[in-house]
This record gives structure tokens, C-alpha cells and sequence, in this order.
């Protein structure tokens, strides 16, 4: 079984060594601190210029929850017009209502604005009240995966929810299991699960270039250090990538 690595980035920089590293599809994010937000048309359109990957892009116009209104929606659906503009192979997207159930209304308009690009369901699921259901729902929608955690906060914690998920699925569409995968743990979750897809960030921090560190203003919180610029390692990607390469 070919096992999917899929690698979130929000830096070009970081495209370039998440594909050196074996990733087989990428999700382009800002804001990966804040569990990714949507990437500017620049990025999205440079990134499409530069991958050898299919590269999806996040369609999350606020951190938070997923419920949205209605400016939110015509958001989200301006920033998927984009993806497509600039020659994505996908998005990703989810909705819920207040009850926690998935929001059909919002999620059909965004499908429709994807058209034929290709769609994940991502962790929205892993806040709604009902799994189960949520996987009909993503059925009648269309979309090619879901992104999950098994409603834990990682994918290892979630993995039996994760494994029921693949068996509600029916083959219908793909279960991705995200959140918390590395090294130690990629194998077991996707043999305990039977998911042939994870999702990670492989993140580390390089110093910046900059021969001069003027660091008495900050950019934003005090606790940030704007000279370590967040990549992806490519060596962790490999290690993940040879870890599930006999599952």
C-alpha cells in the first residue's frame, strides 16, 4: 500500500524542503501557529509555479471556530477563486453550525466554487457532536478526504476513532490522520487505523540571515522571536517517509 505524506507549510522556503524531503502533496497554510489560516494569492501562486506536488490550499479566513457567517462564506469562497486562479490542485475547507453539526448550506456553496479542484474536509471534524454523521455528510458533499485527529488532540490519541472513521468511510473518500504525527508514532497510526494518508508539519526553526539582529522592536507577541524563522526539516519528512515505507 502506497502510504500519502502530506506536508503543511506556510513559506516557500519551506516547499522547497518539504518536496526534498518525500512529501507527496503539500497544504499551503499562513499562520501555521494558529492551526493555518488562508495563504495570500502570491504564495499560492508561486507555490503552483514551483511544486513537483499537488498543492492544496487552506480556506480559513479567521483562527478560532468553524462557525462562519456570511461574509466569511463570501470570503472563503473569493479565496477558493483564487486557488484556482493561481493553478492549485486543491482546498481545504470545513463548516459547523452551532449545534456542532456540519454547516450543508456553507460547505455546498464552497464546494461549488471548487468546481473540479480536488477538496479536503479538514479537523473541523475533530469539533463537531457527531462523527458519524459528519462522514455522511462529507460523503453527500463530494470531498476527496477528511484531515483528522480522531477528536483528540492528536492523531495518536484518536487513533481508534480515527480507525472507525475508515470503516464508516466505506472507501468513499480518503481518512487522513494529522495532528501530532512524527517519527515515533506515523507506523502505528496508520496500522491501527488503516488510514493510507498523514498529514504533518515537520516543523523546526532556523536562525535568520540577518547580520545585524535589531531586536528591541517585535513584530508581535514578546514571546515570539522574530530571528528563528519557522521551516520544515527535511530530515524528519525523510524519517517519516521511511517509517511508513512498510506499512
Amino acid at each position: 500500500m502506497t502510504i500519502q505524506l502530506e506536508v503543511c507549510i506556510d513559506n516557500l522556503e519551506s516547499l522547497h524542503l518539504a518536496i526534498s524531503g518525500g512529501a507527496t502533496r503539500i497544504e499551503l497554510c499562513s499562520s501555521l501557529a494558529l492551526g493555518g489560516l488562508t495563504p495570500s494569492y502570491g504564495f499560492m501562486k508561486k507555490s503552483a509555479e514551483l511544486s513537483s506536488v499537488p498543492v492544496y490550499a487552506m480556506i480559513r479566513p479567521r483562527q478560532g471556530d468553524f462557525l462562519y457567517s456570511t461574509e466569511d462564506i463570501e470570503s472563503m469562497i473569493e479565496d477558493i477563486h483564487m486557488a484556482k486562479q493561481a493553478g492549485l490542485q486543491g482546498v481545504v475547507f470545513g463548516t459547523l453550525n452551532p449545534q456542532g453539526n456540519i454547516d450543508m448550506q456553507a460547505a455546498q456553496s464552497l464546494m461549488k466554487a471548487a468546481g473540479e479542484l480536488g477538496v479536503t474536509f479538514h479537523r473541523a471534524i475533530d469539533q463537531c457532536s457527531d462523527y458519524a454523521q459528519a462522514i455522511e455528510d462529507i460523503a453527500a458533499l463530494g470531498c476527496e478526504r477528511i484531515l483528522t485527529s480522531g477528536l483528540a488532540s492528536t492523531a495518536e490519541q484518536g487513533t481508534d476513532v480515527i480507525a472507525d472513521m475508515v470503516k464508516l468511510a466505506k472507501g468513499r473518500f480518503s481518512i487522513m490522520a494529522g495532528a501530532g504525527v512524527n517519527i515515533d508514532n506515523a507506523a502505528n497510526i496508520i496500522k491501527h487505523t488503516g488510514v493510507n494518508e498523514v498529514h504533518l508539519s515537520g516543523k523546526t526553526t532556523r536562525p535568520s540571515h540577518m547580520q545585524v539582529l535589531a531586536d528591541s522592536a517585535k513584530m508581535g507577541s514578546d514571546s515570539v522571536d522574530d530571528f528563528a524563522i519557522p521551516v520544515t526539516n527535511p530530515k524528519i519528512i525523510q524519517a517519516v517517509k521511511h517509517a511508513i515505507t512498510t506499512c
